[in-house]
């Protein structure tokens, strides 16, 4: 069953550097009006990194929001350079983050984060054929980041040791793709 709804009214509540929180009003099919607030955020690209020796490369960093001081992630970051695609956007996200450069970018879908109060989507990326990038571009100065490389042999204690989502979904959708041969 499908319900269709149309945006009736919507007012910026806040803007930040990082989301802006809307509030917007529907109706929907039934002629019922609901308010919605909403967490708008750029989207985001995740990089699930593979080299020829059968190493997944990781960064750890603190993500204070959680409470954690060496969160274990993909290589990621947001959509914030205009007009750049999630390719594009995973492509400076591993130079900048690990220093590394792929030959092969196979896609591994998107998701929503939390749909219910979010229009985050992240698009995951899986990266073969890693090399040294010739440039690394320049990180964030408020960034953290230490890179952790794991055999793929430890893929399954990987999984059960991280909580970040967009790790968890890309290491699965690795999983499901290499038990497909």
């Amino acid at each position: 069953m499908s319900s269709r709804f149309e945006l009736i009214d919507s007012e910026v509540l806040y803007e930040g550097g990082f989301i802006t929180l809307r509030r917007d009003k529907f109706r929907h099919q039934d002629g019922e009006e609901v308010v919605r607030d909403a967490v708008v955020h750029p989207g985001a690209v995740g990089v699930v990194v593979l080299d020829d020796d059968e190493n997944l490369w990781f960064v750890r960093q603190p993500r204070e929001a959680v409470g954690v001081p060496d969160l274990l992630e993909i290589p990621a970051g947001k959509l914030d350079e205009d007009g750049e695609s999630p390719l594009e956007a995973g492509k400076r996200e591993l130079a900048e983050e690990i220093g590394k450069r792929a030959e092969h970018w196979e896609s591994l879908g998107s998701f929503y984060t939390s749909p219910g109060f979010a229009n985050e989507e992240v698009h995951l990326f899986l990266a073969t054929g890693i090399t040294d990038a010739e440039e690394r571009p320049e990180v964030d100065e408020n960034e953290r980041i230490d890179v952790d490389v794991r055999p793929l042999s430890d893929l399954d204690t990987i999984l059960e040791e991280t909580k970040d989502s967009k790790t968890l979904i890309g290491l699965l959708k690795l999983k499901v793709r290499l038990a497909a041969g």
